[in-house]
């Protein structure tokens, strides 16, 4: 299983792979080869997190597996990957055959690019639920492979003007991605929308604290809203009630807990404030239809 560490506790939070967290990290935007930090690292990337960077890969040829929460699937070129801050991610890129472009960025510069751009960056994090966008051969892979070529020169170079350079370059870059990742998805539509603010702050909230409060109300109350507003909000925006994206998120920890590590079932449990380990495989099997046991051992936990 690509990513799975057994000795340890939890999935590694890294700024960019293999440095360590930089919580105070602010108007950043890196970029740079996958082949420059993958073949340091024998073209493997172990599953981790990055705490509040996006990023787009652009691959331009070879293909590999990569690991998105606790899902593998195969990739190929041409391709852009999305990531979204927070997600489980990890790589196995198929050696010296595979080229293209990692760009990083704080959340920060998504906001700071502007009405438009801004919105087209929101839409990352939507979009990348599905992370893997096929391109076609020619005009799309040379439009983003140029766009990145010249962010990857006005990085290095570091001329007069060269932040201002690149926002606009990232920008451009995250709109063509967008644009196509939105065509190719079942709606077949595209939307540069910017996502509801009351599902984005309560998707906040919950990361911070759906570990020991899984009440609407408490999410509700943090909103100033009562839990029957909050809700017809969220099924306005996002087709979800509350209690769905309170669910969800707890899921997701228990899943990267089962295949990322080696954690006893039972600590797991009480890890994720459950009264105990029956009641957490009851939740479990009943939003998965199998046992937390039969999860990990599918995945080779």
């Amino acid at each position: 299983m690509l990513g799975a560490m057994p000795s340890e506790p939890a999935l590694p939070l890294f700024h960019l792979y293999g440095d360590p967290p930089d919580d105070q990290a602010f108007d950043f935007v890196h970029v740079e080869t996958i082949g420059s930090r993958s073949a340091l690292h024998d073209w493997t990337i172990l599953a981790h997190r990055h705490r509040n960077l996006f990023q787009i890969l652009l691959i331009e040829r070879g293909g590999g597996e990569m690991v998105y929460e606790t899902a593998t699937r195969l990739f190929e070129a041409p391709a852009a990957i999305l990531l979204a801050p927070g997600v489980a991610h990890g790589f196995r890129f198929r050696p010296r055959e595979t080229d293209g472009w990692v760009v990083s960025f704080t959340e920060d510069v998504a906001r700071a690019l502007g009405e438009q751009s801004g919105a087209a960056l929101d839409r990352l994090a939507a979009l990348a639920s599905d992370p893997v966008v096929p391109l076609a051969e020619g005009a799309e892979t040379r439009r983003l492979a140029a766009l990145c070529a010249d962010l990857n020169e006005e990085h290095g170079l570091a001329r007069e003007g060269h932040r201002l350079a690149m926002r606009g370059l990232l920008a451009l870059i995250a709109v063509e991605v967008v644009r196509l990742a939105a065509s190719r998805a079942r709606t077949g539509t595209v939307t540069l929308a910017p996502a509801d603010a009351t599902v984005e702050v309560l998707r906040r909230l919950i990361e911070e604290h759906f570990r020991r409060d899984r009440h609407v109300g408490f999410y509700a109350q943090q909103l100033a809203m009562t839990p029957d507003r909050l809700n017809d909000q969220l099924k306005r925006a996002a087709g979800v009630t509350a209690g769905h994206l309170i669910r969800q998120r707890l899921l997701t920890e228990a899943k990267r807990q089962l295949v990322f590590t080696n954690q006893p079932i039972h600590e797991i449990a009480d890890d994720l404030a459950f009264a105990d380990p029956s009641h957490f495989a009851r939740f479990f099997r009943k939003n998965t239809g199998t046992t937390p046991q039969a999860f990990r051992d599918e995945r080779g936990g």
